[in-house]
């Protein structure tokens, strides 16, 4: 597969994670009577994330972020020539995802875009959480996203059902953390809301691309232990 491919396989998949993940926050979670909840959102995350890669999975190897493209280089799955461009792929991706949901979360009467699904921690944290808190959530759960990304996509796994234990992991995640940083484990999602956010979300987009990445290659280095294990 040419790299054009993988890196617009990356861009569309990133594209849908963001309005679709993130668009569940903005337009439905808060909607009168019919709002989906927190619930809702992390299951909408996560379903981003399991349809793209079915649709997409064989042809980039489903990133949609730039975490899990360091996660798996830090396992030795990816190529260090590849890791710059799905990066810069997938923070297009999501922005225009990002773009998208604004233009039609402002077509509403009265629209503020507030904090629009973007991570924070202390003030923008949603329960309040600090800096040490959310650092700690944002490195521990995308080291577990990893994990079960690296251990279900291993070729002694059975064979077609990784996105599926991919999708669900990252709902859990959602579930877990949504109070604490309104769950990144992200770092191109975390950028996308933050561009378009009515707060000071993008002074503090920093810590959600140093913890998730750090998460993200402690991951690797572990899973390569059990890779070569007997």
């Amino acid at each position: 597969m040419t790299l054009g491919k993988k890196l617009g396989a990356e861009f569309f998949g990133t594209f849908w994670l963001v309005l679709g993940g993130c668009g569940s926050a903005v337009l439905a979670a808060g909607f009168p009577e019919l709002g989906i909840g927190f619930v809702g959102v992390a299951f909408a995350f996560g379903l981003t994330v399991l349809t793209m890669a079915y649709a997409v999975g064989h042809i980039s190897g489903a990133h949609f972020n730039p975490a899990v493209s360091f996660g798996l280089w830090s396992a030795g799955k990816f190529e260090t020539k590849e890791l710059l461009p799905y990066i810069v792929a997938q923070v297009v991706g999501g922005t225009l995802g990002a773009f998208v949901l604004y233009m039609i979360a402002s077509g509403q009467a009265g629209f503020e875009a507030g904090g629009f699904a973007s991570n924070g921690f202390g003030e923008l944290s949603p329960g309040k959480y600090n800096l040490a808190s959310v650092l700690i959530t944002e490195v521990v759960l995308t080291f577990m996203f990893l994990f079960i990304i690296l251990g279900s996509t291993d070729k002694r796994a059975p064979a077609g059902f990784a996105p599926i234990a991919i999708g669900l992991g990252l709902t859990l995640i959602h579930l877990i953390s949504i109070p604490v940083s309104n769950t990144s484990v992200n770092p191109a999602r975390s950028t996308a809301a933050a561009l378009f956010a009515d707060t000071a979300a993008l002074s503090q987009v920093w810590l959600f691309w140093v913890a998730p990445i750090v998460g993200a290659i402690l991951a690797g280095i572990v899973w390569k232990w059990f890779a070569t294990s007997e």
